[in-house]
């Protein structure tokens, strides 16, 4: 009898802690009933960019004559980047929002490209390497699905669709990619409501939707040298890790 008294003050104690978590007293607790707020948003983020190489190719010579050159292409590690913007979010229903985010993404993206059939003295292949700088302005427009609140946090799960505008890009590039293009995303957030504001941590995955490859690049490079560099790439597909922390 005694266990059994012992388990019913252990179950009591539990539901008392539970009761006295759940009367917690909230911060803003009218924040989420506005029709629509907004806000701004500060992060980083990691950049990618998967190629399709071609394989060998067939090059002209400055004499006339062809060659075979085997060339690949490839960023070899996620390079960090920052992105700024600000948001407007509408209350759709008391689980669902619609978030509109223009946005700014600035970064660097280290591209290598090794001439398989050009190797130096120690056998190994000879290196071209080049800095992709990028400069995306992005117009996120994301559903959020969020769960109950819970004292002074809420997680939540979105999804949805960011077209953007490439701002960068040199005709003395080996690699150019196109000026629009469009990312899916999805991710996961929780809302922490402070005393004096929302503040939002949320990680979310960005695909690039087609080839960002700009096919026409080729005909503008002035260094012939490069053309097979150039040549050595089909598509292009980029894809980022993104940290943002939105401020309401």
């Amino acid at each position: 009898m005694r266990r059994i008294y012992l388990l019913i003050y252990m179950l009591m104690a539990v539901a008392t802690r539970s009761v006295a978590q759940e009367r917690t007293v909230q911060n803003r607790p009218y924040t989420d009933l506005r029709p629509l707020h907004f806000g701004v948003v500060v992060g980083t983020h990691m950049q990618d960019i998967e190629f399709m190489n071609v394989g060998p190719q067939t090059v002209t010579n400055d004499d006339g004559t062809t060659s075979e050159a085997l060339i690949t292409a490839d960023q070899d590690r996620w390079d960090a980047g920052f992105n700024v913007g600000v948001l407007a979010e509408l209350r759709l229903s008391t689980h669902f929002q619609l978030r509109v985010a223009p946005s700014m993404y600035f970064g660097t993206r280290h591209l290598t490209f090794r001439n398989l059939s050009d190797p130096d003295a120690d056998g190994n292949p000879r290196e071209t390497r080049q800095e992709l700088k990028t400069a995306y302005i992005a117009t996120a427009m994301d559903m959020i699905f969020a769960a109950p609140r819970f004292n002074n946090h809420r997680p939540y799960l979105m999804a949805g669709l960011s077209p953007v505008i490439n701002l960068s890009g040199k005709s003395s590039d080996i690699v150019k990619l196109k000026r629009y293009g469009a990312y899916a995303e999805v991710g996961v957030g929780c809302d922490f409501y402070l005393p004096y504001f929302k503040l939002r941590p949320e990680l979310k995955f960005m695909f690039g939707l087609g080839n960002a490859l700009d096919k026409g690049h080729v005909k503008e490079m002035r260094d012939k040298n490069l053309i097979k560099y150039a040549n050595s790439v089909s598509e292009a597909h980029t894809k980022m890790i993104v940290l943002s922390f939105y401020f309401e």
